[in-house]
């Protein structure tokens, strides 16, 4: 059965994050009818909405019915939020549509092919290369699943230069899961957070630029180290002995990932044009506050246009294109009901006039714990809660509707608590076993589940370290704009 083009939710990961959102909504709906009531009083400071920490009372009950509770994704389209929920819903979907079409066309693969055919002759810096181009495509155009196609012609690559399937996982899945979650621009998981924050989209770039080269640095050392390590002994692959069928199946690279096609170059080269005015939005949406406002449906519509004129360019043909879109479309398509009951929760909670009492009780143990442990308690929790729901997006509506206005209160940056919500909801993606983009790529491969876990671990562990001290230090310069 053909592979289909772009992010793919699978069945079992969408009936688990919809049973789980289901029972969060309703523990939202039961919070209203035993929590008190309450409010704080919000203030505009600098023309964006803030909580008076001393001002919380208790109010009387509002009339809100059960049955609303059920109600509540349908109605918080109406709602003050309802509109960015819809511009997010779109953009996410401009943005897949595009991709899945460079993927059905094959021109992911030809950007990649293009690094290769330059580097082939020396295989560590076609490691290094590789590997930065595929955290490149993670950190700033959020991608991620559809990396999966390119797993077995990373593998077939690494075997060619000597190595193992590790090395292979590692310079492609796993290197976009590093881009994802130290990410630059990633539309999925920042571009939503700092849009519900209120934040101008893709501010505080400098920061994000600096942790992605030291994580890369870390990457680069660690898969090297153990590259190195099999040039030196073959014996020492966490998978000789069991991947002899293999070695022999991925002899030889596959010729078209090889050769150079005219056509998909001149592909690149139109959405690189594209990719260009990304980031000149991005580079300049921090300080054109009219830009800012509109900053991400530009960045969708400019995704969906590049991402198209790719296709055609690439000599697929108009088919192949329009097949890409249509199953790059209904591949997100599940995530529009995740989203919604995501963002219900918040809704529910809000109706019934319990929200404002939830962060008192919450913020006085945050405020006597200190900024820097409460940043780290954000970073557990998306990392937590990543175990259960896999959508960067879908947690993002769960997680920042609760925890910017707590941050508010106990003095932690708005963005700062994007960037803990980003690290744990990133870097967790390829250590559990619910996440079925990990299990595709295994399965792939002869290499077991736990023997990724032996062999990622001690990458987990310095990448864990360096975040946290980034969140150290984005709590002592106050990381802002606020």
């Amino acid at each position: 059965m053909e592979q289909k083009a772009g992010a793919q939710i699978g069945k079992r990961a969408f009936i688990q994050s919809l049973a789980i959102l289901f029972v969060l909504m309703m523990i939202a709906g039961i919070l209203t009818q035993v929590v008190p009531a309450g409010r704080y009083t919000r203030l505009e400071v600098d023309g964006r909405e803030t909580i008076d920490p001393a001002s919380f009372q208790f109010t009387e009950r509002p009339d809100y019915p059960v049955w609303r509770w059920f109600a509540a994704p349908i109605e918080v389209l109406g709602s003050e939020s309802g509109l960015t929920v819809i511009v997010i819903i779109v953009v996410l979907f401009f943005a897949g549509g595009a991709f899945a079409v460079m993927d059905k066309t094959g021109t992911l693969r030809a950007f990649i092919g293009r690094i290769v055919r330059r580097y082939r002759d020396r295989k560590y810096t076609l490691l290094w290369m590789v590997s930065l181009a595929f955290m490149f495509l993670g950190a700033t155009l959020g991608t991620f699943e559809e990396v999966v196609l390119l797993v077995p012609v990373m593998i077939a690559l690494s075997y060619s230069l000597g190595w193992d399937a590790l090395v292979g996982l590692g310079m492609s899945i796993l290197a976009t899961n590093m881009g994802f979650s130290a990410a630059i621009s990633n539309p999925y998981t920042l571009g939503v957070a700092q849009q519900l924050a209120g934040l101008p989209l893709f501010s505080g770039a400098w920061l994000r630029v600096v942790i992605f080269a030291v994580v890369y640095l870390i990457f680069a050392a660690f898969l090297s180290a153990y590259a190195r390590r099999i040039d030196k002994d073959p014996k020492a692959s966490l998978v000789h002995g069991e991947d002899g069928a293999e070695r022999e199946k991925y002899k030889r690279m596959d010729a078209s990932f090889i050769e150079e096609d005219p056509k998909q170059n001149r592909a690149m080269n139109f959405f690189g044009v594209f990719l260009a005015f990304i980031l000149l939005v991005m580079l300049a949406g921090p300080f054109v506050p009219v830009l800012s406002d509109y900053a991400l449906p530009i960045v969708g519509v400019l995704f969906l246009i590049g991402g198209l004129g790719a296709g055609f360019l690439s000599g697929a043909g108009a088919k192949t294109v329009w097949r890409g879109l249509v199953e790059g479309l209904g591949g997100l398509a599940p995530s529009v009901p995740l989203i919604l009951m995501a963002a219900s929760i918040r809704y529910i909670i809000d109706s019934g006039g319990v929200t404002d009492t939830i962060l008192h009780a919450a913020a006085e143990p945050f405020q006597q714990l200190g900024a820097f442990p409460a940043a780290i308690v954000v970073y557990a929790l998306a990392l937590g809660i990543e175990f259960f729901i896999a959508s960067g997006s879908a947690k993002a509506f769960l997680m920042m509707p609760i925890v910017l206005p707590l941050a508010d209160l106990i003095g932690v940056t708005r963005q700062t608590a994007v960037l803990a919500y980003i690290f744990g909801d990133g870097f967790s993606n390829l250590a559990y076993p619910t996440n079925p983009v990990l299990l595709i790529s295994l399965g792939l491969t002869v290499v077991s589940y736990p023997k990724w876990i032996r062999w990622t671990a001690k990458l987990w562990l310095w990448v864990v370290l360096a975040t946290i001290a980034f969140l150290g230090v984005a709590v002592a310069i106050n990381f802002g704009p606020f």
